[in-house]
């Protein structure tokens, strides 16, 4: 097994965890044939392969098109001011992104390669309208490379892990059709005989965190008393007439979902952010940032994984991971039919 990856940062955090990952390549995957990857990897050309990655999903993500979008921020504008109006509907174009092509280049090591299955994953959004023609060329690409293939949407808490991070996964096999994994848990509110979903609570009650150790979790600044005032579970919208404040300071859809947002320590995390702003949530119940150890636990990442690189760094690489327990669940998928 071998993990190619461009961040130097992120590939000592990979070296530091070798007993996952096995080999640790530094490079731009645009750089590799097929066969070098073979070759790196010390296949021969016979030996089965499977290809696990995604194009980064920052092009696809709904925070791209809310930060693109000139009308929608001037929508905003005009709530806030207490004017109304019709919200835009999202946009349709698609902004320059060479990250983008990264879709292409996965397919391209797939067909090079000769390999026997790949795991593709990204953000649901990468299905949204004006990502939706890229996303289909690739299935109907792979279809016609001789792949059998299943297309899923996954909730992360369906499979235990402490938190509702949906993603998109294409598995492609040579041998036969991928089955979809069985959920193992039930989302909060649904009606099911599986387990509850795994709670932040729960996630974080062995996570030893020392505040001394990182203490950019704390929280100051303009608006750290109303963080305070947050109830768990809510956001900015507890301080507006909507959520009946006597003395409203925000309205509601004027601010992005995870502003101000906070955990609720019976209920599964919300999705963490990769490069969360001063005031992204979601926040610890005890009106604090989370600790990294801690995003690592609501990501389903094993005790004792060692993180590289400073705070911010270590944030990104958690906050662009897959969890540990979906990942696995979906690459076992691919590898069942080649056994």
């Amino acid at each position: 097994m071998s993990s190619i990856e461009i961040n130097p940062v992120a590939c000592s955090t990979l070296r530091a965890n070798s007993t996952f990952h096995g080999a640790v390549i530094e490079g731009d995957v645009r750089s590799f044939t097929g066969s070098s990857l073979r070759e790196v990897s010390g296949l021969k050309k016979r030996d089965r392969l499977v290809i696990v990655g995604g194009a980064p999903c920052q092009p696809f993500s709904k925070a791209a098109y809310w930060l693109e979008d000139g009308k929608d921020a001037a929508y905003r504008r005009d709530r806030v001011k207490g004017l109304r109006g019709r919200k835009p509907p999202p946009p349709t174009h698609v902004r320059p992104d060479e990250r983008r092509d990264l879709v292409h280049e996965f397919w391209r090591l797939v067909r090079e390669s000769d390999a026997d299955g790949f795991v593709f994953e990204n953000v649901p959004s990468i299905k949204h309208p004006r990502n939706l023609p890229l996303y289909e060329w690739f299935v109907r690409t792979a279809k016609r490379g001789g792949f059998e293939i299943t297309e899923i949407v996954a909730n992360a808490a369906e499979f235990g892990v402490a938190q509702t991070r949906e993603r998109v996964f294409v598995l492609g096999s040579r041998r036969a059709k991928p089955q979809s994994p069985n959920a193992t848990h039930a989302l909060p509110g649904s009606i099911s005989k599986l387990r509850r979903a795994v709670s932040a609570g729960e996630a974080l009650s062995s996570i030893r965190f020392n505040v001394e150790y990182e203490p950019e979790v704390l929280v100051a600044g303009r608006w750290a008393r109303h963080l305070q005032e947050v109830p768990p579970g809510w956001n900015y919208k507890a301080h507006t007439a909507w959520a009946g404040h006597p003395n409203p300071t925000f309205v509601t859809e004027t601010r992005f979902w995870n502003f101000l947002l906070k955990l609720a320590p019976d209920r599964p995390s919300w999705t963490l952010a990769a490069s969360p702003g001063p005031w992204t949530g979601p926040f610890h119940w005890s009106n604090r940032r989370l600790g990294t150890s801690e995003m690592a636990a609501l990501q389903g990442f094993p005790k004792g994984y060692i993180f590289d690189g400073s705070r911010r760094e270590r944030v990104l690489q958690v906050g662009n991971a897959v969890p540990v327990p979906l990942g696995k669940k979906m690459i076992s998928s691919v590898l069942e039919t080649l056994s």
